[in-house]
């Protein structure tokens, strides 16, 4: 087992770093590669919109509501072995949903997707936190990052070119060569690691904050379609409000809780959190209008929209990839890197939102501010939620991570949403309304900028 207290890093650290981020990405593309295959679905499968909503929220329902769960075993049982776990289930389910030949087999195969995702994304950032030293931990933090948003923008890209050539079921069947390369790798070279106290199981933790996630996400998917007051809605909002509050409870009160709620006094940790949901909270949402303006304003389709969007990854990977970002962040301390970083966010969807009367010029100064600002605040963000947590709870701290990206990019979706939709609603032109939605992007994500840095900064000041 790799000695987690070594002070240096795993001497095939970056070969490791690129099997998991390979790992990595394929989960991620599978969050928005569906999306371009939904003519061809409701075609072959005879899908009702209902069965289409299905197939797209169960991948993230589960995988949302066991990051916390995935990432607490992953520290318990060995990251490597959940790693293992993850690419199995992975394939397997991308094998069961490319071969479905019914809406409920490829709602069944996409929850299936959705566990062995979960230990992925947990298990990846722990193993990178584990093989690093801290020096060099900023710098793989940013390629982890760099790979999340390859994999946002590729899905439709790579969706799109694959639904040129062969049927819906090649979206899903590409993923099995990867995941069992994926697997030969992750048996030959990544190095086990575990919590050494070994806690037992919190079971009780694990059902509730299971259920509490899920019902929370699936409260907000459900919000734009069927209303914010509906009883579907109102319903699963109150349980996930009531077994949260149970989780909660509980974590306070168990000897070895699954989740330390004694993080929450770290206010890095806090600062950290507030900013990485609401950047989320922006971020998610306003790429959401972005491809509608690409498409319905601009009168792109859905491959050249997607080109059009890909300027925001390709700045992110360059700045990443080539430690840049990591290189300023060292210099300019983690409260400035965030303040930064969110700054450039908001600048460029105010850019988005002002500057494009009717051309492309605005949107692509934009996407590139966006981008430079996530190649500098998103690593930083995550860094300092995981460097708030002992090492051996990484798994845990991935989980947090990942849970708040999900809570903050679902919530953002349905917000931003609902400002589009009332906006037009008022006789506002859906252009119109897209840059109302941009504005309230903007203003969020600037918002967590400044309550980020200032929580860091005045933790450093305590920690000095």
């Amino acid at each position: 087992m790799y000695d987690m207290s070594a002070s240096q890093g795993h001497p095939q650290r970056w070969l490791i770093l690129g099997v998991i981020c390979l790992a990595q990405l394929t989960v991620l593309l599978d969050n928005t590669v569906l999306n371009v295959a939904i003519p061809s679905l409701t075609h072959e499968l005879h899908a009702a919109t209902s069965d289409i909503q299905w197939m797209i929220n169960a991948y993230s329902l589960v995988q949302s509501g066991l990051l916390l769960t995935a990432g607490s075993a992953a520290d318990r049982y060995g990251r490597k072995k959940m790693l293992v776990a993850g690419l199995a289930l992975f394939g397997t389910g991308s094998l069961a949903a490319g071969l479905a030949g019914s809406t409920g087999q490829l709602i069944a195969a996409r929850a299936g997707m959705g566990i062995g995702g979960a230990l992925l994304l947990t298990t990846t950032l722990a193993v990178a936190m584990q093989i690093f030293t801290p020096e060099e931990q900023p710098k793989a933090i940013g390629i982890w990052s760099a790979v999340a948003a390859l994999g946002f923008a590729g899905g439709p890209l790579i969706g799109g070119f694959v639904l040129n050539h062969f049927w819906w079921g090649a979206i899903f069947l590409i993923n099995i060569p990867v995941a069992a390369l994926g697997l030969v790798a992750v048996v030959a070279l990544v190095p086990e690691s575990k919590n050494p106290r070994g806690d037992r199981p919190d079971l009780p933790g694990a059902l509730l904050s299971t259920i509490g996630m899920a019902a929370l996400v699936f409260a907000i998917i459900s919000g734009p379609g069927h209303g914010w007051t509906s009883a579907r809605t109102l319903g699963t909002a109150a349980v996930a409000v009531v077994v949260l509050g149970a989780f909660a409870w509980w974590e306070s009160r168990v000897a070895e809780p699954m989740l330390d709620l004694h993080f929450f006094r770290d206010q890095r940790f806090t600062g950290a959190i507030a900013g990485a949901v609401l950047i989320t909270f922006g971020m998610g949402g306003a790429l959401f209008l972005l491809t509608q303006h690409l498409q319905f304003v601009l009168g792109y389709g859905p491959l050249e929209a997607g080109l059009r969007t890909a300027p925001l990854a390709l700045t992110v990977v360059v700045l990443n990839f080539s430690g840049l970002s990591a290189k300023w962040s060292g210099r300019l301390g983690t409260p400035v890197s965030i303040a930064l970083g969110m700054v450039l966010m908001s600048c460029g969807l105010v850019a988005i939102a002002e500057l494009d009367s009717g051309g492309y010029g605005g949107t692509l100064l934009g996407l590139l501010l966006i981008g430079a600002g996530c190649a500098i605040a998103n690593p930083a963000m995550a860094h300092a939620i995981m460097s708030a947590i002992p090492p051996e709870k990484a798994g845990v701290g991935a989980g947090i991570n990942g849970t708040l990206a999900e809570f903050g990019n679902g919530l953002g979706v349905a917000v931003l949403g609902a400002v589009l939709s009332s906006s037009v609603d008022s006789g506002k032109s859906l252009s119109a309304g897209l840059g109302a939605g941009q504005m309230v992007g903007a203003v969020a994500v600037l918002i967590g900028g400044v309550v980020a840095a200032g929580l860091l900064r005045r933790a450093e000041r305590l920690v000095a």
